[in-house]
């Protein structure tokens, strides 16, 4: 509408310009609708729903809601399997504070001294026959590589995502997908609320 633009990313496509040519969605929603703002990112290789302004205005409203954590994120990952089944409790909470890893960057590490708080909630869906397992992933906090970091901790789930180079989940692709997106629009306030299935 006049406000909001509600985007559904593909993995491997950058949210705003970086530091090469490549297209971002950014820039790709720019060329086709004039003035676009971002307010908030995800990594390259995650897919999902999107939420961009249209106007200073709406940026602002959206960015506040952020910064609250008011905006419901909710994100489907796909997890390695391992050499025991997956049998954790099918719900929890995972709080483990979170901090640049400057000897291997752009990784991120645990680090209970420095480490800034970061809180998961998350939700086992289902194990497949080939023991990789469904789940799905409510932010608290908003660190860079949080899911990712508390999926494959061993004080975290201990089953990095499926095609996460970094965190030891493999080759291919990243299997990490913002699949919901619930805010309040900037102008009439109403509830809204954006859904988006993985590919995986």
């Amino acid at each position: 509408d006049d406000d909001i633009i509600a985007a559904d990313k593909p993995s491997g496509m950058l949210s705003v310009p970086g530091s090469t040519s490549a297209v971002s969605l950014l820039n790709w929603l720019s060329d086709r609708y004039g003035e676009v703002h971002s307010c908030h990112r995800l990594d390259m290789d995650t897919s999902g729903i999107m939420i961009f302004a249209r106007n200073l205005r709406a940026k602002t409203y959206l960015e506040l809601q952020f910064a609250a954590h008011e905006i419901r994120k909710t994100y489907r990952a796909r997890l390695v399997s391992g050499p025991k089944p997956f049998r954790l409790p099918r719900r929890g909470t995972i709080a483990l504070p979170l901090s640049p890893d400057w000897y291997d960057r752009p990784r991120q590490m645990v680090d209970f001294e420095n480490g800034k708080q970061a809180v998961t909630d998350w939700e086992l869906i289902s194990v497949l026959p080939d023991g990789t397992a469904y789940v799905k992933f409510h932010p608290l906090t908003g660190r860079t590589h949080q899911l990712r970091v508390h999926a494959a901790h061993p004080l975290g789930l201990g089953r990095p995502i499926l095609g996460d180079r970094l965190y030891g989940g493999g080759s291919g692709r990243l299997c990490l997908h913002s699949a919901v997106l619930e805010f309040y629009h900037p102008k009439t306030g109403a509830k809204m609320h954006f859904e988006s299935e993985p590919g995986f």
